[in-house]
């Protein structure tokens, strides 16, 4: 039978959230499984009393064999691979938006998910709620690291005073759940979802708006130095344009630079060591992001003088978008020395647009791999679960077997990448590839020393060159030997 409070709240529900899908829904009221015989909490302290995952176990190693849904059969943390440990190599992290504040909505539906500690509310007792929701499932699944937007952790107020004031009181509690061993991998501001930021932030016309967003990724900045963050990112949802007809690229460019120029000089101010990163996406929801892809991002980096100031923080739905591979990004932000952090995800090749979902693809993560490893890793950065449920899966099981399988996913990469680069058969083939370089004058060449007038005196002195075999199917041959 319904207690009072939750007839209220069927009564009253109005407006919900969903930070991901910004769909308005109407939500049911909350359910208390782990304490049937109560409430989720008292009403002025909104505090939990019980599990948040009753029943769920600590998520230990149990090997290739098990078929256990609730245990990892590839990832074991402690476990020595090329000179690392696996933890190490791999340094996973849990998104709080998609984990903690997606619901399933999407633009075609309301929410499919409803979980038991909700109230159907966006208080700052709701939000304390789910960061104590967030500790309990890092512990469980044996993660330290967790990622987080500023207004996904904390409600917004009437003021920007009043919406600081309760983001230090949920990070206030953050700090102190985090305790020595757990902090974030990085943290951000949500500059995408406020009707203010409907031209953009750093890249807006309007300049109230942009002192806005500055003032509220300078608060972001100061929280993730306080909770001890390895990296802050910037990811420009809105920073871009629909048309050009009433934009000026050049201009917004420019305040966008100098945006990230006083990021900068605020990160060295306070103190704040950690990574700047960007994130590459090329549309979505503009029509054209000024971060496109990672050469993109690259040029804009040069541009500017601020290559030396950021790394890029690469998504493999975002990779798909801009028509790139994962693996493509991945490369062009390793060799210009920008690869920083990776969002784990992937999207669906049938569908157009970035569905988040989990990586699954044990080819697709060898490749990812094959570029941390050539990387020598990521650290400060790692791999941040960026991908939610499916909207058909609801039980709040669903949230551990979807990371265990992204997890497990990515540490079967990474034994395959080892095993590649152990057995040296396509390092071999590549540099094969590339042996008429292995000479004095590819050295030259190389080295830029070598004239238009010496090639084609070798040109005429050589003949019609020999083109030999790429040996694709060879190559491929050689990488599914490993999987």
């Amino acid at each position: 039978m319904m207690s009072m409070k939750a007839v209220k709240l069927l009564l009253l529900c109005v407006i919900c959230f969903s930070v991901v899908s910004k769909t308005v829904i109407c939500e049911p009221p909350p359910t208390c499984p782990a304490n049937l015989d109560g409430e989720c909490g008292s009403e002025d302290s909104g505090e939990w009393e019980g599990e948040f995952f009753p029943g769920i176990p600590k998520i230990k190693y149990e090997g290739p064999t098990s078929k256990n849904p609730l245990a990892y059969k590839w990832y074991n943390p402690n476990e020595e691979i090329l000179g690392k440990n696996m933890k190490d190599w791999l340094r996973f992290s849990v998104a709080f938006w998609h984990t903690f504040r997606g619901t399933g909505g999407d633009p075609f539906g309301a929410a499919t998910k409803m979980w038991p500690w909700e109230d159907g509310t966006n208080s700052l007792a709701m939000a304390k709620r789910r960061m104590r929701a967030n500790f309990e499932f890092l512990e469980k699944l044996g993660v330290d690291r967790w990622c987080f937007h500023d207004r996904d952790i904390a409600p917004d107020a009437e003021t920007l005073e009043e919406t600081n004031a309760n983001l230090d009181e949920v990070v206030a509690l953050a700090k102190e759940l985090q305790g020595t061993k757990i902090r974030p991998l990085w943290g951000t501001a949500q500059l995408f979802m406020h009707p203010r930021y409907m031209h953009g932030g750093a890249t807006s016309p309007e300049i109230g708006v942009y002192a806005y967003a500055a003032a509220q990724v300078k608060k972001a900045i100061e929280v993730t130095h306080y909770l001890g963050g390895e990296n802050y990112v910037f990811w420009g949802g809105r920073e871009g344009y629909q048309t050009l007809l009433n934009t000026d690229m050049e201009r917004e460019l420019d305040h966008m630079a100098r945006f990230f120029e006083a990021a900068v000089a605020y990160k060295k101010k306070i103190g704040f060591n950690g990574t700047l990163l960007i994130e590459p996406k090329p549309q979505e929801p503009t029509k054209h992001q000024y971060d496109w892809d990672a050469a993109t991002s690259a040029n804009f980096l040069r541009k500017y003088g601020l290559i030396g100031e950021f790394k890029l923080n690469i998504e493999c739905n975002h990779a798909t978008l801009s028509g790139h591979s994962c693996h493509h990004e991945l490369e062009t932000a390793r060799i210009n020395g920008l690869l920083g952090n990776i969002d784990a995800n992937t999207g669906d090749p049938q569908v157009g647009w970035d569905t988040d979902q989990f990586l699954m693809d044990v080819n697709e993560a060898t490749l990812v791999m094959l570029s941390v490893i050539r990387n020598g890793g990521l650290s400060p950065g790692g791999f941040n679960f960026d991908a939610k449920l499916r909207r058909e899966s609801t039980d709040v099981e669903d949230i551990f077997i979807a990371h265990i399988g992204g997890m497990d996913t990515l540490a079967r990469g990474l034994r395959n990448a080892a095993k590649l680069i152990e057995d040296g058969s396509l390092d071999k083939l590549v540099r094969k590839r590339y042996q008429s370089f292995d000479t004095e004058l590819g050295a030259q060449i190389e080295a830029g020393k070598v004239d238009f007038e010496l090639l084609e005196k070798k040109a005429m002195e050589w003949g019609e060159p020999e083109v030999p075999s790429g040996k694709q199917e060879l190559a491929e041959m050689i990488f599914q030997s490993a999987m």
